[in-house]
Parts: structure tokens; sequence; C-alpha cells
């Protein structure tokens, strides 16, 4: 894949010296090209004018990079006028033509200018740096959040499944993509390559990341799995040094154990789902012997929240601590009733149950820090996983098996409000 997308992008490249043999610096504004790039009807003067824009924001300072979101954000908003009118004569007078008119006017210039800033070979990864300035530099802004939802949608649409490849991460890709899974990972930190040849080497390891065709060299977001008898429930265990590796064909359990989002910049535009589905099919075709699908899941926001709402809590009462992990990730809602853990609300949402809580599953520091050493596994039941996502997106009830109902308890929980 990435062989075939550098000779693309050779190509593109190419074909824009040719037809723009004479480009030069802009000499103007950057606020001032970008309003200029939105009226421009030439191809090749266009897409000069975008490079040179995608160029001089690269160089940019972070005051200045704001400044120009700000300037975009407020010039090329959306005319509340002009949508009132069009919608009342689409309403008077529903017809192709009012429908566009509307449909014009409700879409802010800004989105255009994204989209003709994308036409450049190579922009959307620019794009994607963008979108994280913005996201670092735009705080609560109104008109910056509105903004972003811009590039949101465009995203959504730009990353959609349909477009992702997924790709093995094996022992011997090039080292380049591995520098950048020891770069991104965020659940386990990968400490030397070593750590990451144990981790991708044996014959009961796996590792897939989703790609874009337009990033190739660039991983979306990537998990790591390991092939198991069994429901681990430690992930030193599952990382410790000195194992035996167990053959693939003897397993009966693939565990996703780490989950790392890579691009700052496609922060919400969910790829998770997908992946994690993609990857049980195809191990399931793999590995006849697989009938269990599972996580070893962080609780992320266990014992801040214990904190917040008054609990006790110590790490020297690991049975305790089980018993509160168990309630957290049962009972613990905001007033939406969504659960409070994020790795929660993504494995529900999904589709998953919460099948076990394990006291000491990580012993590291972070993992005592974050939820006193507890984690947790979410099973992927792959017949049921589409009726438990409607079920959980129209009840929110947290479906957990029997054995984590009864470890959570009766302890009541003070009503919070979501972080």
């Amino acid at each position: 894949m990435s062989l075939l997308a550098d000779l693309l992008s050779t190509v593109f490249e190419r074909r824009y010296r040719r037809e723009a043999p004479g480009a030069t610096e802009d000499g103007r504004p950057l606020t001032e090209m970008a309003t200029a790039l939105v009226g421009s009807a030439g191809e090749t003067s266009g897409l000069a004018l975008a490079r040179e824009i995608l160029s001089r924001f690269a160089e940019l300072e972070d005051a200045d990079k704001l400044a120009f979101f700000q300037d975009i954000a407020s010039a090329m908003n959306i005319d509340p006028e002009a949508v009132r009118t069009t919608l009342d004569d689409y309403e008077r007078s529903p017809s192709k033509a009012s429908y566009q008119a509307f449909a014009d006017a409700a879409e802010p210039a800004r989105q255009e200018f994204v989209r003709r800033l994308n036409r450049v070979p190579g922009a959307t990864g620019a794009l994607v740096k963008m979108r994280a300035d913005l996201l670092r530099l735009g705080g609560k802004q109104p008109e910056l959040q509105a903004l972003d939802l811009d590039f949101r949608h465009l995203f959504a649409s730009w990353f959609n499944r349909g477009f992702l490849v997924l790709r093995p991460i094996s022992w011997e890709s090039p080292a380049h993509i591995l520098q950048k899974i020891i770069a991104y990972e965020a659940v386990h930190a990968i400490h030397s390559w070593d750590d990451l040849r144990r981790r991708l080497e044996p014959t009961d390891r796996r590792c897939f990341a989703f790609f874009h065709p337009s990033m190739p060299d660039e991983p979306l977001i990537f998990v790591e799995v390991a092939l198991t008898k069994g429901t681990p429930g430690s992930v030193q265990a599952l990382l410790v040094e000195d194992r035996t590796a167990l053959p693939a064909e003897e397993a009966d359990t693939a565990v996703f154990y780490s989950i790392s989002n890579c691009q700052a910049g496609l922060a919400s535009i969910s790829f998770g789902n997908s992946l994690i589905k993609q990857v049980a099919a195809d191990l399931s075709a793999e590995l006849s012997g697989l009938d269990t699908f599972v996580t070893l899941s962080p609780i992320p926001g266990l014992t801040k929240w214990l904190k917040q709402v008054g609990l006790t809590w110590t790490t020297d009462d690991p049975e305790n601590m089980q018993a509160l992990a168990a309630h957290y990730l049962l009972n613990a809602k905001s007033s939406r009733g969504l659960p409070f853990d994020p790795v929660a609300r993504f494995h529900l949402g999904n589709g998953a149950i919460v099948h076990a809580v394990h006291a000491d599953g990580d012993i590291s520091d972070k993992g005592r820090a974050q939820s006193g050493g507890t984690m947790v596994n979410y099973l992927y039941d792959l017949a049921r996983v589409a009726q438990n996502h409607e079920n959980f997106a129209n009840t929110r009830e947290v479906v957990a098996t029997a054995e984590v109902q009864a470890l959570a308890g009766p302890v009541a929980l003070p009503k919070t409000e979501e972080r």
C-alpha cells in the first residue's frame, strides 16, 4: 500500500509542477489568501494558492495560528439572514433549486476552504495537524468550537470506514512504522525495541492498525492483541519478559489489551468500533479455535471519581478496590445516564458487556494511580454485539455478568455530574 501511495503521490506532484511551473510566493496576508482560495475558479491557480497557505500556516507561531483560526471562523461564517430567507423559500415552494439555495446558505464558506486545501497532494495529513492545532489552541471559544465542527463534519466523510485500510503490524514492518507504534502507544508504554519485539514477534501476539490512503505512513489507530488460553486478569502477566509463547492454534481467547489513537487531529472521529470488530472477524477466520474475544482494559477515571464522591480506598486492600471498581463501572453515571468512565462508554457503546473485574491487574505506577491497580474485561460476543449496541444506545443500561453484579454489591453512590 505504501509503495502504491508513493507512486500516486509522485504522479500527482509531477502533474502539479507541469501545470504551475511559475508558481511563486504570494505576499498577501494569509486570511486574504484564504478568501481568494474560496473564490478561485481556476484549478491550477487554486492548487498553488492552497499549497502556499498550508506551507505558511505550518510555519506560524501559536499566536498567529490562533489569530488565523479566529479570522477564518468569523469571516467565513454562515449568514443567518440568508439561511432564514432560503429556508422560508424552501418551505413555501420545495424544489431542487430552493433546496440547493438553502443548502448553500447553511454551509459556511470555511468548509469549502478546507475542501480546497485538501486538493493539494498530501494535504490530508497537514489538515489533520491543523485541526490538532485548533483543538490545542481554541479552548472553549464558541466560534472556534463551531469551526471545529466543520473539520469534524469533513473528516467524518474523508475518514469513513470504507476508505480505511487494515494492516497487520509485525516485527518485519518498516522501521519508521515501528517507531511510530512506540511513540503513539498510549495505554502501556513501550520502553525499548526489545519491549516492542515481545509484543509483535511471538506466535501468540498480533498488532493491527488502520491507515488512510492519503496518509500511508501514519497509523490512525492500532490495537495490540494477545492470544491466550482463558481470560487473563493481569497485564503484567501478558507483558512479562521470560514467558513461553503459546502456539497460535492452541489459543481459545483473543485479548485486546491496548488500543491507541495516534492522531490528535482526529479526536472524536471514531475508528475503534470498526477496528475491534474487523480484527475479531479476521482472527476468527485465521484461527478456528478462537471462541472468546475480550479486552483487558484500564479504568482510567476510578480513583479520581472516588475522591470526588468521598469514598475511601487504598491500594493495600485489593479486594475492596475490586468491589469499588465494579460499583463504579455499573453505577457511576452522569445526569445523562452515561457511564463516567470513558473506556466503559467506548466498549459498551460498541456492544460489549462488562465481563470481569480484576484486582492488581495493572500494578504499574500509572495503573495504581488511575484505578488502584484494577482492570476490567469487556466481552465482545460477535453474535450479540449489534443487539447490545442498540440496547445500550436506547436504554444506557450497563450489562454485566452475574459475577460482576454480585461484586458491585449494595454500596450507595452519590449522584454527581459528568466530567
